[in-house]
């Protein structure tokens, strides 16, 4: 089985102030769970910004792919320099949890956390309890909460499902 690498890096300074207070910051903003939370978006973007730097000098056809990519998944960029100018807040802008929010499907980040991983809300049909999950464009209208099943009508169903059984017996 393969070993699974950390998806981030520490801070090199650990109680640097100012970086402390724009975490909290953003924290609260996102509803985010933990600080390793934006590092992982961090690292993502520093590998995108690594990948755009490396496609400086390929052929157009593969910086269009790239940027496509990017599109799919909700970033605006149309050429390196956007690529280079992303941010954190840009890519924690596409999780699943933020996109509940600025939707309006509720009203805080925290209860949007709440339900992923109560496994309440669909996208595309499917559910997904992860909320760092990023949402690419094309589902972004396709999210929905799933509907509860009263337990009356469910038991009316399962009553008349028994009594169908025992008719064709």
């Amino acid at each position: 089985m393969k070993r699974k690498h950390k998806s981030y890096s520490k801070p090199k300074r650990p109680f640097d102030k100012e970086r402390l207070v724009e975490e909290e910051k953003i924290k609260k903003e996102f509803g985010l769970k933990n600080k390793k939370e934006i590092w992982k978006s961090e690292a993502k973007i520093k590998s995108i910004r690594e990948k755009a730097k490396r496609l400086i000098s390929a052929s157009p056809e593969e910086q269009k792919a790239f940027f496509n990519r990017l599109k799919k998944i909700g970033l605006n960029v149309n050429s390196i320099a956007d690529v280079l100018s992303l941010e954190k807040q840009d890519y924690l802008k596409r999780r699943l949890q933020t996109i509940l929010v600025t939707k309006k499907i509720t009203t805080t980040s925290k209860s949007a956390r709440q339900l992923i991983t109560h496994k309440k809300v669909l996208v595309n049909g499917n559910i997904v309890d992860s909320p760092s999950y990023i949402v690419p464009i094309e589902s972004e209208g396709k999210i929905s909460l799933k509907k509860k099943a009263k337990k009356k009508e469910i038991k009316k169903e399962e009553n008349q499902e028994n009594n169908k059984e025992e008719i064709k017996k």
